[in-house]
């Protein structure tokens, strides 16, 4: 824990309560990022920052505030404070804002997460512009004379954290982040001007594929979409790229929220312990995943971690309830957000399923659309492969599927055996059988 960020923290919430808050919640935080673009071999954007900052959530006479600053000065922050405590006395009750009974906050797992990189601070500028040149450079080359333009970009960070309550809770926490990839935009018949890209994320930069392999990999995913049409309105099989997946479950996953929920927004509130999905769609969110973008031991609320099955075997088994909302709907909480969400992953690969189906869609990206969390249904634009027994066909675009949620994801037929590693969401490609994709 550092050391000097817990003693003002703990010095803050001190400071709340001998001005007058009943409770308080301190959060400080402290961050430097990098982040570089190239364009035209030559660098477009180069922006080095590094903040701080405290967050308090207060707690008085049953109303409740959150208020930050970036001035960590105690000459200065002793007035914050007051003046945080005093202007929410103004505020209107509301009876269920409180701090968590500490008993969420016990448990918490001894483990080592893997998340920090501790050769970050040998990570030089020098590294850092080699790296997103080599990626503009491998995808321009894979590219060739099609590439109208290439953005090659890179990020990395490195955050501490510490959280403190009045009622006893103390966490810590100190990651670093890594991204890189690159954009393309290609030259197509007449004026189409089809645009892909490919970005990884991690923890830590030993954990990416090399960099001329992410470059080569953005041109050959927009080198893909080249001679898009359309294809007649039909009823095929689809399989929906890993690193897409999420588009899909974030309907899901907005209709499995305690706010959703309570505000009746959420077409799943009567649905825990029913089948929502087929048997193949299993949900998980783990927290404890080594060297997972989303692992942590406590989360926004300080509750410990628990690793939780959503859905097992296509049967709602949970829903994300912070302590505000499970005190609104008298529920018992389980967490707020997600963490690293897993679908475990199936036997095959994508072109050994590609070969059984026959004649489909493989969808490779999703333009738009909406998902209404309250009545579940969808639509989304398409672009991606025709393909016929494993072999591609023409590339597709400016298509649609529309369909509900509790329809939809009882059509899961197989999941593949590649989950993307890149992202907190470990998802494989899955495929779904009937689907109707409108376009001619």
């Amino acid at each position: 824990m550092n050391k000097e960020m817990y003693e003002l923290a703990a010095w803050a919430v001190k400071t709340a309560k001998s001005v007058g808050a009943d409770d308080c919640r301190v959060s400080l935080n402290r961050e430097r990022f990098v982040e570089i673009s190239y364009r035209d071999r030559k660098p477009e954007n180069i922006k080095e920052a590094a903040s701080k900052g405290l967050y308090i959530e207060v707690f008085v006479n049953g109303r409740y505030s959150g208020q930050s600053s970036s001035d960590l000065r105690k000459e200065f922050l002793q007035t914050f404070i007051a003046n945080a405590v005093a202007a929410t006395k103004l505020l209107a009750e509301d009876p269920f804002r409180t701090l968590p009974d500490p008993q969420y906050y016990a448990g918490r797992a001894e483990l080592e997460l893997q998340i920090l990189d501790t050769t970050h601070d040998q990570f030089t500028p020098a590294d850092r512009h080699a790296l997103v040149k080599t990626i503009e450079d491998a995808c321009l080359r894979a590219g060739g004379e099609k590439v109208i333009s290439v953005t090659a970009s890179a990020y990395d960070s490195h955050e501490e954290a510490v959280m403190l309550t009045s009622n006893g809770f103390e966490g810590d926490r100190e990651l670093t982040v890594y991204w890189a990839g690159a954009s393309m935009t290609a030259r197509d018949e007449g004026e189409r001007r089809p645009q892909g890209y490919n970005y990884v994320a991690g923890v830590t930069r030993k954990t990416f594929p090399h960099p001329e392999e992410i470059g080569a990999t953005a041109a050959a995913r927009t080198l893909a979409l080249l001679g898009a049409k359309k294809i007649p309105t039909a009823t095929l099989p689809i399989i929906v790229e890993n690193q897409n997946v999420p588009r899909l479950l974030g309907g899901l996953l907005a209709a499995m929220s305690g706010r959703s929920i309570q505000q009746k927004q959420s077409f799943l509130a009567d649905k825990k312990g029913q089948k929502i999905a087929s048997d193949k769609l299993t949900l998980i969110d783990d927290p404890f995943l080594l060297g997972g973008l989303g692992s942590r031991l406590y989360d926004d609320d300080g509750f410990a971690t628990k690793k939780i099955t959503l859905i097992d075997t296509g049967v709602l088994q949970e829903f994300y309830v912070d302590w505000y909302y499970s005190r609104k709907l008298g529920w018992q909480p389980t967490t707020g957000s997600s963490s690293n969400l897993i679908i475990p992953p199936g036997t095959r690969s994508v072109k050994e399923i590609m070969k059984d189906l026959g004649r489909g869609i493989f969808i490779t990206g999703f333009i738009g659309g909406n998902s209404n969390s309250t009545t579940g249904d969808a639509s989304i634009g398409i672009t991606g492969q025709l393909f016929d027994h494993g072999e591609p066909v023409q590339a597709v675009a400016e298509m649609n599927i529309a369909d509900n949620h509790l329809k939809f994801w009882q059509k899961l037929a197989e999941v593949a055996n590649d989950p993307y590693l890149y992202s907190s969401q470990r998802t494989p490609s899955l495929v779904f059988t009937d689907v109707v994709v409108s376009g001619v």
